[in-house]
């Protein structure tokens, strides 16, 4: 339960958003035990705000418990919180989301102060970064996985986060409207982190505390299964991002492995005038000419991956505006 200092604060935190619409979005999955805790808390510290729980096919009393403790309950029947996020994006109307998961691992007396952040700063998506309160909260493969993801996407699409596969964060409506959500599963968090690292939008990250599940409530997660999702994921973002640098890689490797199998050949024929090995060499120009195609493609590609970030900048921008014409006083 909140203590009295944690509620006050949040309060007078919430008292900054009374001009905003705020949405609490939850997704959820056989949540029995944990649903009505999470509902409970976010109510008490964001009590103007609406609270949305999408239950995604629960075989338990998710919907049952989240009704009651008041939440508005919606259903997604596509298993996968990314076809949730995708359907709540679409669904919901507001000038500020919340989005955190159901297991009431996550700090609810944190999320005016993540609100505010957002505010203050025109940011469009706050992320929480998890600091463990008990030693339950994340289990090593889990820790150790986010560890490797968050060094991996910080290498090929620049250091901003340090907790990339968080799924507490707070998101401004031009964001919200104008994410194009592909991923289907848990790898949404890592869709959304790189989204918003490509199109450089303005982004922070609050560290926030991070707790053990309630008793009774099971973890989804599977550590190498969505661990090696997540992964596959960002190499699919990275391939279709950064098309130039993922196809030259191979086509240099190619090149590489070409020379390889020309050199002694090109020996062989320097000193006898012959060319003992034919296959050989048909090999080695069938790499090279393979290497050729690789850079082609991704010089191609390249450029239309710059047509469509400007699509995707061009449809935020488009948000924005709406945004300031609904904002401006008739």
């Amino acid at each position: 339960m909140l203590n009295a200092e944690e509620i006050e604060d949040a309060r007078r935190g919430a008292e900054h958003l009374a001009s905003h619409r705020v949405a609490v979005l939850i997704p959820c999955y056989n949540e029995e035990a944990a649903i009505g805790k999470t509902v409970a808390d976010f109510r008490m510290v964001l009590p103007e705000a609406t609270i949305y729980v999408y239950d995604n096919n629960s075989s338990d009393r998710t919907i049952e418990v989240a009704k009651a403790a008041g939440a508005e309950v919606r259903r997604e029947t596509r298993q996968g919180k990314g076809h949730v996020v995708r359907r709540m994006f679409a669904d919901v109307d507001a000038d500020i989301y919340v989005l955190v998961d159901g297991d009431a691992t996550y700090d609810a007396p944190s999320a005016p102060r993540m609100v505010s952040e957002l505010i203050d700063k025109h940011c469009d998506m706050v992320v929480a970064a998890r600091v463990e309160r008990d030693d339950a909260a994340y289990r090593r493969g889990h820790r150790f996985g986010n560890k490797i993801l968050t060094g991996f996407v910080a290498q090929v699409f620049g250091r901003a986060f340090t907790d990339i596969l968080s799924g507490y964060r707070i998101f401004s409506r031009r964001f919200v409207k104008s994410f194009p959500v592909l991923s289907g599963g848990f790898e949404i968090e890592t869709e959304l982190t790189v989204h918003a690292l490509e199109l450089d939008l303005p982004i922070a990250e609050i560290q926030t505390p991070y707790y053990a599940r309630p008793e009774g409530s099971v973890s989804k997660l599977n550590t190498y299964r969505d661990g090696f999702r997540i992964l596959w994921t960002i190499m699919r973002l990275y391939r279709s991002e950064r098309p130039l640098n993922f196809f030259s890689a191979i086509g240099v490797s190619l090149a590489i492995m070409a020379v390889g199998f020309a050199v002694p050949i090109f020996i062989t024929y320097v000193e006898l005038g012959t060319v003992p090995r034919l296959p050989t060499a048909v090999l080695a120009t069938g790499l090279i000419l393979l290497a050729s195609l690789s850079v082609s493609a991704g010089l191609i590609l390249d450029t239309v991956t710059r047509g469509r970030r400007e699509v995707k900048l061009l449809a935020y921008l488009g948000q924005r505006a709406v945004e300031n014409r609904r904002k401006k006083p008739r």
